[in-house]
């Protein structure tokens, strides 16, 4: 009997109730990855945004999930303390429909990576409430990309960014996991 292969899943437990708005979060991880690191502070770098009504005192941290390629079909609303939200306002993805989650210089998508290289994501340490909570679990793992796959989704980059503005993302995220 085959036993299927474990990988650690990594994610970050968000607590709105908890969170102040801040927006500590935010600051670190733009800090975090400025090249050289914490270099800049650019919050549009950040992988994480605090989406905020301070005037009904509600905060919600969202963090940078997967690129997709298409638009969202999602178009439902939420209502929280009387104000309404859009769908997207929630949604982890890099997409084309929005601005949020993208590298401000080039575009590209950005995702979250738990502050690769560090004990715990950086945003989870610096949130003095408690509304962030790094979490690993295990779970079997997904049999692998094959290399077909991961050149359709890499085509599928460079046709919508160009192959010169990706060639240069990776020599700067390169340069600066080196830095």
């Amino acid at each position: 009997m085959d036993e299927k292969k474990k990988k650690i899943v990594k994610t970050i437990k968000v607590n709105a109730d908890l969170c102040n708005g801040c927006r500590a979060c935010e600051v670190i991880c733009s800090a975090f990855h400025a090249a050289p690191k914490y270099s800049s502070n650019n919050p549009a770098r950040s992988r994480i945004v605090v989406n905020r009504h301070p005037l009904k005192d509600i905060y919600v941290p969202v963090y940078a999930g997967e690129y997709t390629a298409a638009e969202c079909a999602g178009r439902d609303k939420y209502i929280i303390d009387g104000k309404e939200y859009e769908e997207c306002a929630f949604c982890r993805a890099s997409c084309p429909s929005r601005d949020d989650f993208k590298e401000p210089d080039s575009g590209l998508p950005l995702k979250c990576d738990m502050c690769e290289g560090e004990d715990e994501p950086l945003c989870v340490k610096w949130c003095l409430v408690d509304a962030l909570t790094y979490e690993e679990r295990e779970e079997d793992m997904a049999e692998e990309e094959s290399p077909e796959e991961m050149e359709t989704g890499l085509e599928a980059l460079a046709d919508e960014y160009g192959l010169d503005k990706i060639m240069e993302t990776v020599a700067r995220m390169s340069a600066s996991k080196k830095g």
